[in-house]
């Protein structure tokens, strides 16, 4: 079970290699970004592994996934990403399959939810990372003050926002539907309110009658009576709304494990439920996963195997989980962090992640997807904005990429 598959085959390692690896920053500033453990790790590495020398690439976000399309384009791949999407690189040939990098310890090891996720036409390309779910976080001492208890359904929220309105906070539930990542909000709203992106069999269901109902709930419930904030949700991004809920300011707002940790250590108490539905809790949750993949332009399929490997180590995967209160992918890992009391307040996501639902990451339609919801979501829960076209417009756009497949 340790022998590696990177000996087969026509590419094996010789020689003085470096790798050029491009990931993702995590961090919120320069005294914990992710480029810290990317350049720690890969001193770990090259001592045990004389010959293969990495060369780190950290950019945002908000840049990464851009920077490796511009790179592939420029025919100057890197030899390993860690980004937001896989499937166009491995529709186009240009991706290792983990069966042809990783040893069968560290292939086996994933999340099998996970591991799924990563699949185009049945064959693993994208590599999970990290993940997170989604649980609806509220200001435990705004609604202790205000007297009222956390939301379990749909008419719970808005009553409640109400009530934080009318007690001067500034945003009762802050909504955001702008560019960062409203792919996610927009998915947590949607299956809250029994719909999706995609239907039972996979295929884009996004003007379903049941997306379309919830939109207009947004719209007319919450923001139409003036309680997510004095930012238009389709102009409010991710990361403003969790400045907002760290400095006191949100009552509720959908969230991810590494906020409970920024918000607390500025002293806001973090209640905690599942996101409430229509007639109570959503069953199942959100999850995100990001991706790692090798590739082959450089012909260093051995090498990146090497490293994967060693990144996929149970030391290594709690190290940057625990770095970003993030949730391990590999079924080790997880099993680790279940049984240590110091990730107690990790738990509840860990436990929702095997059954939670993840975007339709093996369509190599979803990033243009994904960028079509983000650029038009926020306009159809304006107080004048019409859910059921701009659903239809997204759909249509969907169609559209799925033909050109």
């Amino acid at each position: 079970m340790t022998a590696t598959l990177s000996g087969c085959g026509s590419e094996s390692g010789s020689g003085d290699v470096t790798l050029k690896l491009v990931a993702a920053d995590y961090g919120t500033g320069a005294e914990n970004s992710s480029e810290k453990y990317w350049n720690g790790l890969a001193q770990k590495f090259e001592a045990d592994n004389p010959g293969i020398d990495v060369d780190v690439h950290v950019y945002s976000w908000k840049d990464v996934d851009r920077k490796v399309a511009e790179m592939v384009k420029a025919g100057q791949a890197p030899d390993i990403a860690q980004i937001g999407a896989y499937a166009d690189y491995a529709k186009a040939g240009k991706l290792y399959s983990a069966d042809e990098m990783l040893a069968i310890r560290t292939a086996s090891n994933f999340l099998p939810s996970l591991s799924d996720a990563g699949k185009v036409e049945g064959t693993v390309y994208g590599l999970p990372f990290v993940a997170s779910t989604r649980l609806l976080f509220y200001n435990k001492g705004l609604f202790s003050k205000a007297g009222i208890d956390a939301p379990q359904t749909w008419d719970d929220i808005r009553s409640d926002a109400s009530v934080l309105k009318a007690r001067g906070v500034t945003y009762p539930f802050a909504l955001p539907l702008g560019q960062e990542e409203s792919q996610a909000e927009t998915l947590m709203w949607l299956l809250s309110g029994g719909g999706g992106y995609t239907d039972e069999v996979g295929n884009y269901d996004i003007n379903s009658p049941a997306n379309i109902e919830t939109l207009e709930w947004l719209r007319d419930d919450l923001v139409g009576k003036g309680l997510t904030g004095p930012v238009a949700p389709g102009e409010l991004d991710r990361a403003k709304a969790f400045e907002a809920f760290t400095d006191g300011e949100v009552g509720m707002l959908n969230g991810h494990p590494t906020l409970m940790q920024d918000a607390e250590k500025k002293g806001v108490e973090v209640g905690m439920v599942p996101l409430p539905g229509p007639e109570g809790p959503t069953e199942g949750s959100m999850g995100v996963a990001d991706w790692m993949m090798g590739f082959k332009q450089n012909g260093h399929r051995v090498e990146i195997g090497k490293f994967l490997d060693f990144a996929y180590d149970d030391e290594n995967v709690l190290a940057f989980a625990d770095r970003y209160d993030l949730l391990p992918v590999t079924g080790s890992a997880s099993a680790a962090m279940e049984a240590d009391d110091k990730h107690k307040a990790l738990h509840e996501f860990l436990q929702a992640l095997p059954n939670s639902q993840l975007y339709p990451f093996g369509k190599t339609s979803w990033a243009q997807v994904s960028e079509a919801i983000k650029g038009d979501i926020g306009s159809a829960v304006e107080p004048n904005g019409t859910p059921e076209s701009v659903l239809n417009s997204i759909a249509t756009r969907a169609r559209e990429a799925e033909s050109a497949e």
